[in-house]
């Protein structure tokens, strides 16, 4: 009954303490890594400390838990391979558009690889003679598992937070609203994914007690007739936001970009400078990190995107955030703690 005590009060202060963490982190910054894995560790401590409200049923919840998981990793690489078909279907065979896909073939190995090598040992204890190249296998199998599992939540715990950054309440009173541009159809016309960043950032105008001066920001591309923020400024006037609420940043190239030239329009402006930037919901995060770099203090919001088109887009901003040396460092080196138990298993046996 003491053990008991005790983890409960070690689960429910650890649950505690990971979300004044997170409350602190995220007050002072909302793009700093270290957020994910606040909210990642709160959830599950907060989780493990719920079952104890359980009583004599905590056993029984915490299998049905385990299970849930189980099922759900069974799942998600089923999920991820449909996702990449249909968005192959709706999207073309571009590499962007295989990437969930790819993932849930990946996904499924890892789980095949991790199921094989712990039935070698079960087929051993059986009785069955079991080849050392079988076992050598074995072993390859038991570390590609962890690898994939490691990945794997890697990418839930990223995942998690970019959806926990769209729940969170924000204040509406902005100045400016810098809205994100992307490619334009046949060169000149608002695609179905700007006009829904578009239409987040009037909703934010219209709501505000003192309309914010809007900042469509893109430039034209090698393939595009116009600018992406001339083609954004014509369907504000379409919509009725009066052209005096109009500043264009039409020199960017890159996200960096439509941040960094956005800013020094709003600081040569006079005034108060409270900033939203709107963009689609899934690139939110990525957004608010490119604001740290150059300055920029503001509040993502995000816009909605087709449910199919999500997953893919998500994977998208993972990778390109790990590709940043400092977060790409860090993944190698948890990955190589999550599989050192393993090597050293294998070669001090």
């Amino acid at each position: 009954m003491e053990n008991k005590t005790l983890i409960e009060v070690i689960s429910c202060g650890s649950s505690i303490l990971f979300w004044v963490l997170l409350i602190i982190s995220f007050h002072k910054d909302r793009s700093r890594y270290r957020n994910c894995y606040f909210l990642f560790a709160a959830l599950v401590s907060g989780t493990i400390g719920l079952t104890f409200f359980f009583g004599e049923y905590q056993v029984l919840v915490i299998a049905l838990l385990l299970a849930a998981v189980f099922i759900l990793m069974l799942i998600i690489p089923v999920f991820l391979i449909w996702n990449g078909v249909l968005m192959i279907k709706r999207e073309g065979r571009g590499l962007a558009n295989l990437l969930s896909l790819i993932l849930g073939v990946i996904f499924i190995v890892g789980e095949a690889a991790a199921f094989f090598a712990f039935m070698i040992p079960s087929v051993s204890q059986a009785g069955w003679k079991v080849d050392s190249a079988l076992l050598g296998f074995g072993r390859v199998s038991m570390l590609l598992g962890v690898s994939v599992l490691y990945l794997s939540m890697s990418f839930v715990v990223f995942a998690l937070y970019c959806v926990f950054l769209q729940l969170i309440p924000r204040k509406r009173d902005f100045d400016y609203v810098i809205i994100h541009g992307a490619g334009l159809l046949e060169g000149d016309r608002v695609s179905k994914l700007l006009a829904d960043r578009i239409d987040k950032a009037i909703q934010i105008y219209r709501k505000d007690p003192t309309p914010p001066m809007l900042i469509p920001s893109g430039g034209k591309g090698s393939d595009e007739r116009i600018s992406e923020a001339l083609a954004m400024e014509v369907y504000l006037l379409e919509k009725d936001i009066p052209p005096e609420k109009i500043i264009k940043e039409d020199r960017s190239a890159t996200t960096f970009e439509n941040l960094k030239f956005s800013k020094a329009i709003i600081d040569a402006q006079k005034g108060r400078k409270y900033t939203a930037l709107v963009t689609s919901n899934y690139h939110v995060y990525r957004a608010l990190r490119y604001c740290r770099k150059i300055g920029l203090k503001c509040v993502g919001v995000g816009s909605h995107v087709a449910f199919y088109y999500w997953p893919s887009a998500l994977i998208r901003e993972y990778v390109a955030v790990h590709t940043e040396k400092k977060r790409l460092i860090m993944l190698i080196v948890g990955w190589l703690l999550s599989i050192a138990p393993l090597i050293i298993y294998y070669f001090t046996r």
